[in-house]
């Protein structure tokens, strides 16, 4: 498995769980990041100063790093002053000050994966400023990644502007060399196929010989997901990309707890169910029994390369 050259696609912190722990497998991960988000620390940052938003990029590099070092610790800090300080994390502002002074956001982060001494490579999908657009069904049209959910809405199309941006350097090289490509686990429109809406991104993952892997969320998200199957979900990334995009889909089989249950409840949300769907599905129960039902590093990790090895046997990952 350490040879293999894996790229996952994503944002937030479901992108963030999966390498925490496949890094523990693999030392040759690159991950692909989406630069869509306008809440939070990084919406503030990205108002006030211009620059592009921070925080999915850092969450990635802290979990590709040594979790209990100084730094890593350092880089997820988040002041609690009352001031203008106040829910930014120091993550955040290392970047954005460091892309004044190396004069680029991917110096930036290249500078910032040195000092954390990361397994891997962390690349923004596109350096351009961009904000995603949603087509609801209802015929609305919304922008902003943290407007999208409060409309109420069913999304029928997302796009970026301006329109398909270009991406990244060594984004699109990195994924026609992939071995593995993992989509997820993250937010279906927000977080995964604003990735796809990047110029060249679907075609080079279609050229692309690697095994593709979707890794479906445990619960459906309101605003964006309402009600979504498995199915759904795949069907979506399709929609945005390319019929047969998705090699193989891992989904959580495990029962969510009553009390877990019923808090997601009270937001609209529930477990996403597994139905019958094209694509090969493997089923494990993948969650944490704690607080949130969301996915387990150390159990997600195990199931993508149990997957992996058997793929390799069946001679369809090299």
């Amino acid at each position: 498995m350490q040879n293999l050259k894996i790229v996952a696609i994503g944002g937030g912190t479901g992108l963030s769980t999966l390498l925490r722990g496949l890094k523990k497998y693999n030392n040759n991960i690159t991950a692909i990041v989406t630069v869509a988000d306008d809440g939070g620390s990084s919406g503030r940052l990205r108002k006030e100063l211009g620059v592009l938003p921070p925080g999915d990029i850092r969450s990635c590099l802290v979990s590709m790093s040594e979790e209990e070092s100084l730094m890593a610790r350092l880089f997820q800090y988040r002041f609690k002053s009352k001031g203008s300080l106040s829910g930014h994390s120091f993550g955040n502002l290392f970047l954005t000050a460091m892309s004044d002074i190396s004069g680029s956001f991917d110096n930036a982060i290249r500078k910032s994966a040195e000092v954390l001494a990361i397994r891997g490579r962390v690349l923004p999908v596109t350096l351009s400023d961009v904000c995603i657009e949603a087509q609801l069904e209802n015929g609305a049209v919304i922008r902003g990644e943290s407007s999208i959910p409060k409309a109420g809405g069913k999304i029928k199309q997302i796009s970026l502007v301006p329109n398909m941006p270009p991406a990244a350097p060594e984004v699109l090289d990195s994924l026609k060399k992939a071995d593995v490509i993992i989509f997820g686990p993250g937010s279906l429109y927000t977080s995964i196929i604003v990735n796809l809406c990047v110029a060249g991104i679907s075609e080079a993952v279609k050229a692309s010989n690697a095994y593709k892997i979707y890794v479906s969320n445990i619960m459906t998200q309101p605003g964006e997901t309402d009600g979504y199957k498995l199915s759904d979900h795949i069907k979506a990334i399709e929609k945005h990309s390319y019929k047969g995009i998705i090699d193989c889909a891992i989904a959580n089989s495990g029962a969510i707890l009553g009390h877990i249950a019923k808090r997601y409840e009270k937001s609209g949300a529930s477990q996403v169910l597994i139905d019958k769907t094209d694509v090969k599905t493997v089923k494990s129960k993948l969650y944490l029994d704690e607080f949130y039902a969301r996915h387990d590093s150390s159990k997600l990790a195990k199931t993508i390369i149990n997957v992996l090895r058997k793929a390799q046997k069946e001679g369809k990952v090299k």
